[in-house]
């Protein structure tokens, strides 16, 4: 291995998988796993927790820096409403400053690291070993993410149709890549996995491949 502490930077848009593949490749090397979108999720809860204004930046700024890294609770945070509230708090440059730093000393935690979100490769670990950008269809990820909702739903339990979710997902792309601090877009040096036709296992032997070359080669 190049690096005694390698870092493993994955990107891509909403409902692509590469949540799932960091995960996966965390866990097959040991190594610590940080979904960066839970940390300005996390930011947002704790606003909304304390009945505070999510357009006050320096409010957040101080949120941002008491945020636990290791606390932070994907089954809470991945409420809509907090993922409506961490967009708001995603376009503020300081608070973006703030967690940029957390994640890249969480980069550098030993034995490695994986990080996903929209800005790892060109931003938070742009000297990352390996760089993976993984993307999918418009279509195909709203298909999943019907799929997942519809089954973690209650019972009897109103479910977003396919169209509405759909139109969210292009409308967080949009806003995502047309942001002018850190748009979501691929590396120069990434590698490009469309697992619009993949199954999981496809995608994580892909990526696994990629990531085996790149930290022993």
């Amino acid at each position: 291995m190049k690096k005694l502490t390698p870092t493993i930077a994955i990107d891509g848009p909403a409902a692509s998988g590469k949540g799932t593949l960091a995960r996966r490749l965390a866990r097959h090397f040991g190594f610590h796993h940080l979904d960066t979108g839970l940390t300005y999720r996390g930011v947002a809860h704790a606003l909304l927790e304390g009945n505070m204004l999510l357009d006050n930046e320096d409010m957040a700024c101080l949120v941002a820096e008491k945020l636990d890294l290791g606390s932070l609770n994907k089954d809470i945070l991945s409420a809509h409403e907090i993922g409506e509230a961490a967009s708001k708090v995603a376009v503020m440059s300081k608070v973006r400053g703030v967690l940029v730093d957390a994640q890249r000393k969480f980069a550098n935690k030993e034995p490695g690291a994986v990080l996903d979100g929209r800005d790892i490769g060109t931003v938070v670990c742009p000297d990352a070993e390996i760089k993976l950008y993984i993307t999918a269809s418009p279509e195909k990820r709203a298909e999943r993410r019907h799929r997942e909702i519809s089954q973690k739903a209650q019972e009897g339990a109103e479910v977003a149709t396919f169209e509405q979710i759909l139109a969210d997902i292009m409308k967080r792309d949009e806003r995502d890549m047309g942001r002018s601090d850190s748009p979501l877009k691929p590396a120069a040096n990434a590698h490009l996995i469309d697992t619009s036709e993949m199954s999981i296992e496809t995608a994580f032997n892909t990526a696994l491949s990629l990531v085996e070359q790149a930290l022993w080669e």
